[in-house]
This record gives structure tokens, sequence and C-alpha cells, in this order.
């Protein structure tokens, strides 16, 4: 059976990518692992934000059904993960690098060995909870620019780490594996290493559509601008955009380091090795940084998976999400899913069909209601509870900039059929009102017990 190497970024839209069709910022590694493998070029993350997508992710289940709504993990998740459900049937499983948007301690998901994971907090910041507390002022690492000696150090280490690990462990362990390599770029703050930096200075460009665009001026996109405060000048723009593109051309690096200690092993021809992000970044679209949009920046995904099962130099245009991914692990190793998991492993998705759902969702922070995505085929439905929907034809505009929710009835109706299939939107908005008020009560609790600068304590 093939064993399975994961080696994920954390805030990468695939259209900063060579692979993906950009024209400077080069993944030549990327590109690399594409021509052994597959591209998926409608890749969705179940919500665009850390912690509902990767607890998703880790446990196969919709954020909304595991009440993973925001940032905030003040209440710990309890439910299995796919480390932990693999380990029970006799896979080796490794959880390496950053584990801190988790639903619990990850020394509690079952992982057969953990390294240099941090340990996960409650982050008791009421500004990360819908209803909770105004942001107080822009954080500074989202405004933060420039070249930065020890940028990407704890990256290195956690990378140096999995090299080793494949070398000189995976070789001896004598039964299937899977290993997750987590790095933390090209996350904010958008600074780099200063050869990264150089390489990409005085190519920061602008957003071709920015907040004064009428597609800008949606309820939502309008809350995320008005509370996130960033009216940057065009010289910082310009600075962020060329430190993001530095971060991803480094992620891109070490991508390459971990394919190249794959067949130094000798593993090549055994081994799955895929790589994605938890979600995207808007990157000042519509005066809008960071995550917690719908629109395409945030909520697309890069996803190449190249070994057995996949086929080289293929690009698959069918709607997939990351759960499909972690069931594609199950797949490769020859093991037994849980069968109220969500996803198909993407070995057995046909690479054209059109008819095919993916499905994502937020309802966290900065906006005055809960959404949904629905991707069949060409089209995509946003689905907003306090706010007009908008359904946009991505064949013909892949900006998501004409709208035409009003002028195609018939295809709004279907594909909200498609969403009430998979969840009651409005159940859904009143369980994560209800859910984030608790959180408040707790955070509350939390500050009386605790100084008021102590806005992070790790569980017990």
């Amino acid at each position: 059976m093939p064993n399975v190497v994961l080696f994920m970024s954390d805030e990468h839209s695939p259209r900063y990518s060579s692979t993906y069709g950009h024209p400077f910022v080069e993944t030549p590694q990327l590109d690399r692992l594409a021509r052994r493998g597959t591209v998926y070029e409608s890749a969705y993350c179940p919500s665009p934000l850390c912690v509902p997508s990767r607890s998703s992710f880790m446990t196969g289940r919709w954020a909304h059904e595991i009440q993973r709504y925001n940032n905030c993990k003040v209440i710990e998740g309890r439910f299995p993960s796919y480390g932990g459900v693999l380990a029970e049937q006799g896979v080796h499983t490794t959880y390496l690098g950053s584990a801190s948007n988790l639903y619990r301690d990850p020394a509690r998901l079952g992982f057969s060995e953990l390294r240099l994971v941090e340990t996960t907090r409650r982050s008791l910041n009421p500004t990360a909870v819908r209803g909770g507390e105004d942001r107080p002022g822009v954080p500074r690492s989202t405004a933060d620019s420039g070249s930065r000696p020890d940028r990407f150090a704890v990256d290195v280490e956690f990378v140096d780490a999995a090299v080793d690990w494949l070398i000189n462990t995976a070789p001896r362990l004598g039964r299937p594996w899977t290993i997750t390599v987590n790095v933390h770029p090209p996350h904010p703050p958008h600074t780099a290493d200063p050869a990264g930096w150089a390489r990409y200075e005085g190519l920061g460009d602008l957003p071709r559509f920015g907040a004064d665009h009428p597609a800008a001026q949606h309820p939502y996109t309008r809350d995320l601008r008005d509370h996130g405060g960033w009216d940057y000048p065009d010289d910082l723009v310009r600075r962020l955009r060329a430190g993001y593109y530095a971060a991803v051309s480094y992620v891109d690096h070490e991508l390459g380091r971990v394919i190249d200690a794959v067949d130094r092993a000798g593993l090549g021809d055994d081994t799955v090795i895929g790589y994605t992000t938890d979600h995207g970044e808007m990157l000042g679209r519509y005066g809008v940084w960071g995550k917690r949009s719908l629109h395409e920046d945030s909520v697309r995904i890069p996803l190449v998976v190249a070994g057995p099962g996949f086929a080289a130099g293929s690009r698959v245009r069918t709607p997939v999400g990351l759960l499909d991914l972690q069931a594609s692990l199950f797949h490769a190793v020859g093991a037994d899913r849980p069968g109220d998991w969500h996803g198909t492993p993407l070995q057995l998705i046909d690479r054209d069909d059109q008819e095919r759902v993916a499905f994502s969702e937020y309802h966290g922070h900065e906006v005055r209601g809960g959404g949904f995505v629905i991707r069949r085929g060409d089209w995509k439905l946003i689905y907003n509870l306090a706010a007009p929907h908008q359904l946009f034809d991505l064949s013909t505009d892949p900006d998501e900039l004409d709208d035409l929710a009003a002028d195609r009835p018939e295809v709004l109706a279907d594909l909200e059929a498609a969403l009430f299939a998979i969840c009651d939107p409005a159940a859904v908005d009143r369980d994560a009102d209800a859910f984030q008020a608790r959180q408040l009560e707790v955070i509350a609790g939390f500050r009386r017990s605790v100084p008021e600068e102590v806005l992070d304590v790790p569980w017990t």
C-alpha cells in the first residue's frame, strides 16, 4: 500500500503560483509536483478561517457539525481525528509543525507521533467571536512588511525535521504511514527573508479590483472592510503583496526539500505526495485583506497530488474540497473511514464531473451573518443569511464581478436545493449564534479569574 506525505501551508491563494497561471510568482517545485501528478483547479476549503477549516479537515465533518465557527477555542471539541482513526488500524501517523489552529490539544488527537507540535491554546479573545468586541486596531502582523533575517526560522526547523523523518524513520517503519507537515507562511506578516524580499522587491502591484469597484459594495464585503481598518496607502499595498509573493516562493522551496527527501529515501514509487493549504488570502482585493470572505481569493485553495492513483500531468476541473483530500489518505493506505464522514477519495472522482458539488461555509467575526458556498460545474452560489445572495458563472467571470442572482433565478434555485441537501442554513446560523454566545460567556468567566492582559491559556 502507498504511504502519504501531506505538505500544508497556511493562507495560500492558488492565484499566486505559476502552477495556477500567475505570470511572475514562481513555484517551480509545485510545478514539478504537478508534472508528476494531478492539479485540482476547483478545490475549496471547508471554511475560510484557520480553526474551522483545519478542524473540519482533521475530523472529516463540516465546520457547523463540529461547531467550529471561529478561531476561538475556549470550548474544546472532542471528535475523532483522521490521525487517530488511521493509527487504530495500524497506520503510523505523524503530525509535524504548527497545530495551534485545531479544536483540541493535539496530544489528545490520537496520532502515533507528534514532532515539534506547538501547544493549542484556548484563545480568550472576544474579537474572534461573532457578536464579540470590535477589534481595537489593526494587528501589527497584518501591516508589517519588509526583509526579516529570521522570518522563516521556525518553518525551516519544521522542514528539517520532516526531511530527517522521511530519510531516517519512514523506511524502517515496516507498515503504512502518513506524515502531515505544516508550515506557517504565506500567512501574515507579509515579510520575507532577505533573499526572498530582494527577489520580489519592486514587483509588488495593486489589486485589479479595489474597494471602489462595484463588486466590492456587497454588505458582507463592506463589513470586512469596515472592521478591518485596511485603508492602506498604495506604497504599503505594493510592499505587502511583494512580501506575500516572497513567502509563497519560500513555501515552494520547502516543498521541494520534502519531495527530494522522499526520492532520496527511495520512497518515490510508493508514496502519495500532496500540497494544499487551509484557505486563501484576499490580498487587498475589494480593499479586504486576510480570509473570512466567501469569494474565490479566500475560499479556493491550491491542491496538487502525485503518486499512486494520480495521473501524471493531469488537470481536474471537477469541484473538490479538503475533505475529499482527507478521504484520499484512507484510500491510499487501504484503511476504513468512518461512514458518517464527508468526502470522496480524489482517486475515485471523475476528472470532469460538472454535477459534483463543493461546499464551504463561514460563521465567524467581522460580518453581520453566516454564509455558504455551493460550487457545481461553472456556477457558484454564495448564500448569505443577512444580505443578498450572489451567483457567478466562473467560466466567463472568474473574478466574480457580475452577480447573476437576479438574472438566473433557475440556477439560483437549483444551487439552493443543493445547499439544503447538505444543511438547513437558517438552523445552522441560529446554532452558530447560540454557540458563540456561550463562548463569550466562558471567556468572560475566564477573564474574571485571570489577569486582563492574559488572552490565551492552555488546555489542562
